[in-house]
């Protein structure tokens, strides 16, 4: 079974649903992120395709992740809990929940509003060339991966 479609308004509607049901006390079910390091960590691929976060691995990492982590990435297979995580994704600061909140769902709606085209003729970072297929699993699985985290 395939991932709703980010390219959708009705997909970015309940995604917004999803996160409006946070609140700055909300506490995860696995992990050590807070709500607002969270909402930062996911806004992070959606900023490296529009170009505001240019943070990429080394050489060596990115040939580590297309050849061997890809796959698992972009799949239709649901993350599992504890993963590790990219050294750029990674935030331990403190974050004001409002901001990063409307930031997000800013960054989800505009990623719909790009559509499959314009999504796919930008490289990820990580993993280069993507297809609008590849990008759609890679962010609705990562965002999902967390929202269920918060319990959302």
């Amino acid at each position: 079974m395939g991932y709703p479609s980010i390219y959708l308004a009705s997909t970015t509607a309940e995604l917004f649903r999803r996160i409006d049901l946070l609140n700055p006390q909300t506490q995860g079910l696995w992990g050590k992120m807070t709500v607002g390091q969270m909402l930062s960590h996911c806004a992070v691929p959606y900023e490296q395709i529009l170009g505001t976060n240019t943070d990429q691995p080394p050489l060596f990492m990115r040939i580590i992740l297309k050849l061997f982590l890809k796959k698992s990435m972009i799949n239709e297979v649901p993350y599992k809990q504890n993963l590790p995580t990219a050294p750029s994704f990674i935030r331990t600061d403190q974050y004001d929940f409002e901001k990063e909140k409307e930031g997000l769902k800013g960054y989800i709606k505009t990623i719909q509003e790009m559509g499959t085209e314009k999504l796919a003729a930008t490289p990820s970072l990580s993993l280069g060339v993507l297809s609008a297929t590849e990008w759609n699993n890679l962010l609705y699985k990562h965002i999902d991966h967390h929202l269920q985290q918060f319990g959302v």
